[in-house]
């Protein structure tokens, strides 16, 4: 009888426990529906308000097919330029142990989370008609006028490109190559291939999953660039995600907007669930090993070379723009070293009654940011349960859902909250749900491997001795995802305080936040505005430097995943 009792006790407590589970898994479904798929059917509604078809028949006008055309062109460009250079370098960091690696690799990333404001301030103060190397090249050559005229061509926005998407294949592929198991090229090298039959037989193609997977993540990234087409490519250019801008705030024309970020989303969708499957498969176990028994000191000259050589580069390519932004901050016109443009921060020079000082910015930015890594870390955690339960049709239609938002230009967003939100458009609870949309699917992608990798006899015998799923998630689990937590957290921090489109569209003048402020600056005239821009961005980079240098010595070893 008590046995009977005992026995149907546990299958309510099992019912009760199985049903909050349910409900905890719709939080993150009904947070993608509210905020991000009802402001796209707002989207489509309006794309529909004009006689004449979707967005007016824009799809018939020349611009619609030139715009995507130069997208698809340059987003390919891109890709193809940032693998060829991040390759060698993941090659690097995943064969090579060195003296500051994980500070090196941590330096890498930095400009990965920089805004693009803050990149196309990075690349004039560096190679723009006043930056350092044409001032350089005019005092050592005693030329008039700069030699290097890079601003508002092609090239500049593929360099650009590059420097923020290296990391990603550094961190997606270096990752993978790290963990893969010697013992294939040593067998191919027993049976008499040589070193360049041995990578393009035998590496290649174990590789090719994860590079296919990072270069679908970078395309889908150059695909909706916006601030760096917009600020360093000029109105020769005009990428889908500019264009959607310039529609739906210079003229107006919602309609044409909402059908260009259509088109968009459905693109991005469909890249967006190849990737997810690539990189499933390029997570199927193929004898991989811990980095620290792959990666092994340079030995010869030759290597020792090769890697100063490569981490010369690597720190060269992304750290010299970065190098000259702060450079030219705290230098004053050529009269020495000076904290001037960071005391302008807090001044108001023109007396407007409606200025808001850039350093309350910075409070924002902190404010928003903070909210945005409870928001991110509750709802991340949740979906990647999810995702790492069983897999079956669900959770496979899911996985590209969870990251679609990553996929979606954050210009659109901005768009979707205007056309479908009413009055909570001028809510500032607006700029924390954006920038969790956008931040939340790092914090999946970062748990994902640590979740898979949990021993599953851990939970079983702690629910055996008879500890609740909540005690079995907080004495079990816990401990041992707490270091992907930090690192997910930090990286939602990071990518909030430089979020730039959908702020710029959603953000209230009283409440700018530091993107906001420097792209304000950039865009008025004299150099003390642009001080004031690059004394902001410094302060953007000193601290998302930090956050990232904590992420390497916290990282989830062995993680393939971004």
């Amino acid at each position: 009888m008590f046995s009977r009792s005992t026995q149907h006790t546990r299958q309510g407590v099992n019912l009760i426990n199985r049903r909050l589970t349910l409900l905890l898994y719709t939080l993150p479904l009904l947070f993608l529906a509210g905020f991000y798929f009802y402001p796209l059917a707002g989207i489509l509604r309006v794309s529909f308000a004009q006689d004449g078809g979707v967005g007016g028949a824009v799809w018939m006008q020349p611009f619609f097919w030139r715009v995507l055309w130069f997208t698809t062109w340059q987003a390919t460009a891109s890709m193809l330029l940032t693998l060829l250079v991040g390759m060698p370098l993941a090659w690097l960091f995943a064969r090579f142990d060195f003296l500051g690696k994980g500070l090196v690799r941590a330096l890498t990333t930095i400009p990965f989370v920089m805004p693009t404001v803050v990149v196309a301030a990075a690349f004039t103060s560096l190679i723009g008609p006043s930056g350092l190397v044409n001032g350089w090249l005019m005092q050592a050559f005693a030329l008039d006028t700069p030699p290097l005229e890079l601003l508002q061509t092609i090239w500049i926005i593929l360099l650009a490109h590059v420097f923020y998407n290296v990391s990603v294949v550094i961190r997606t592929v270096g990752s993978f190559w790290a963990n893969l198991s010697p013992h294939y090229e040593e067998a191919a090298a027993s049976l008499g291939a040589n070193p360049t039959q041995r990578f393009w037989l035998v590496t290649l193609p174990l590789l090719l999953p994860s590079v296919t997977a990072a270069g679908l993540l970078v395309f889908l990234f150059c695909f909706t660039s916006f601030g760096v087409v917009l600020i360093l490519g000029g109105l020769r250019f005009a990428t889908m995600e500019v264009e959607i801008y310039r529609q739906a705030v210079t003229l107006f024309n919602l309609p044409a907007a909402a059908l260009l970020s259509l088109v968009q989303m459905g693109l991005t969708f469909g890249v967006m669930a190849v990737y997810t499957r690539v990189q499933r498969r390029a997570s199927l176990s193929l004898d991989q090993r811990p980095t620290r028994s792959t990666a092994r000191r340079a030995r010869t000259p030759a290597e020792v070379a090769l890697l100063v050589v490569g981490m010369g580069f690597a720190l060269l390519l992304l750290l010299a723009p970065l190098a000259a932004l702060a450079w030219q901050s705290i230098s004053w016109g050529g009269d020495g070293l000076t904290l001037a443009y960071f005391r302008e921060l807090a001044i108001n020079r023109r007396g407007s009654a409606f200025f808001v000082p850039p350093l309350y910015a910075i409070r924002n930015s902190l404010l928003v940011a903070l909210s945005v890594v409870v928001l991110s870390l509750s709802l991340g955690v949740i979906s990647a349960y999810l995702l790492a339960g069983r897999r079956n049709w669900l959770t496979a239609l899911l996985d590209p859902i969870f990251l679609l938002p990553l996929g979606t230009s954050a210009v659109t967003l901005g768009l979707g909250y205007i056309v479908s939100m009413g009055s909570l458009r001028a809510s500032l609870l607006l700029i924390p749900i954006a920038h969790t949309l956008i931040a939340a699917p790092f914090v999946v992608r970062t748990l994902l491997p640590a979740l898979r990798s949990l021993d599953p006899h851990l939970r079983e015998a702690a629910a055996n001795l008879g500890a609740t799923p909540l005690r079995v998630w907080w004495e079990i689990d816990l401990p041992l995802l707490r270091p992907a937590l930090v690192v997910g957290a930090v990286f939602a921090f990071t990518i909030s305080l430089g979020e730039f489109g959908a702020t710029l569209l959603i953000s209230r003048p009283d409440f700018p936040t530091m993107p906001v402020v420097i792209y304000q600056a950039l865009g008025q005239p004299g150099a003390l505005n642009y001080g004031k821009a690059t004394a902001m961005s410094t302060i953007l980079m000193a601290v998302a430097g930090a956050g990232l240098i904590l992420i390497e010595r916290l990282r989830w070893e062995g993680s393939g995943e971004f």
